[in-house]
């Protein structure tokens, strides 16, 4: 009888396992049939019945890393990414200690007020930041698509979540041996929370290398695009390239490769984060 309990386990396992393989397999083979359809002719891409090329065309990208605007749209996307993630980790963390740690009249009322806001629809808030950033004169420019950006309220309620599992002793003991409210925040709290700081990093860089909506309504010249909106335009104002599915494909492929590359080399600390995100309250 005690190897029912054991056979039981191996079969939930078993089924676990086929059905998150099974999972799996359906969400990558979208990107898997992009990457192996760069390496096609025209021909080929658009034949049911073959999967594999019959002579890979690594020339479709060569085409796009010498002879096409991708590069400058990566280029784009990397260095707003890169900057909003830095804003956003320097004013999410100066807001949150404040609300945790600082003794403040209403400061539990603010950041309610602050989570009020991430349960507001994103598209309400575009004509009045477009109107904002239009009298500023921020419209079509890095620093539009930058600082529109320089706050996370999912980081904020990400790091709260983390900050307020910080043993109250550590920080008595900090204060007592003269630490400031910024030396207590880098020395110690960071350090103590740094898996929920690196998945909010992570999933800002994410959100923002992938941004296509807000970025096509504030900008209008080519030169600032971001990968979102390049590829929308190598696919539908480049030309021949609308014809071209091979080189479209590998263009995908390209500006793909960056996040897996980052995922890959970190997706145990993302999955640390989140564990921790949802243990702590």
């Amino acid at each position: 009888m005690k190897y029912i309990p054991r056979t039981l386990h191996i079969i939930r396992s078993c089924v676990v396992h086929f059905i998150l393989g099974g999972a799996c397999c359906f969400t990558a083979f979208p990107f898997l049939w992009m990457a192996v359809s760069s390496l096609k002719t025209k021909e080929e891409v658009m034949a049911v019945d073959i999967f594999f090329p019959s002579d890979p065309q690594y020339q479709n990208y060569s085409e796009i890393l010498f002879h096409s605007p991708i590069p400058r749209y990566l280029a784009n996307s990397l260095l707003v990414a890169v900057s909003v993630v830095i804003i956003q980790v320097i004013c999410c963390a100066l807001f949150t200690y404040a609300v945790t740690f600082m003794k403040a009249k209403g400061k539990n009322i603010l950041f309610r007020l602050v989570l009020f806001t991430y349960m507001v629809p994103t598209a309400v808030t575009y004509i009045p930041c477009y109107m904002i950033l239009s009298r500023l004169g921020l419209l079509d420019s890095y620093g539009g698509l930058i600082l529109s950006n320089g706050v996370s309220v999912f980081g904020i309620f990400l790091l709260h979540q983390a900050f307020a599992g910080v043993p109250s002793e550590t920080m008595e003991a900090a204060r007592m041996d003269g630490a400031g409210h910024l030396m207590i925040l880098t020395r110690i709290i960071v350090p103590m929370t740094r898996p929920s700081f690196v998945t909010f990093i992570l999933l800002s860089f994410i959100n923002t290398y992938n941004s296509y909506m807000w970025p096509s309504l504030i900008t209008d010249s080519p030169d600032l695009s971001l990968v979102s909106q390049g590829l929308r335009r190598f696919l539908y104002e480049g030309g021949a390239y609308g014809t071209q599915w091979s080189v479209v494909m590998a263009a995908g492929t390209v500006t793909v490769v960056p996040l897996l590359i980052l995922f890959a080399g970190t997706w145990r600390l993302i999955v640390q984060g989140i564990t921790d995100f949802g243990c702590k309250g």
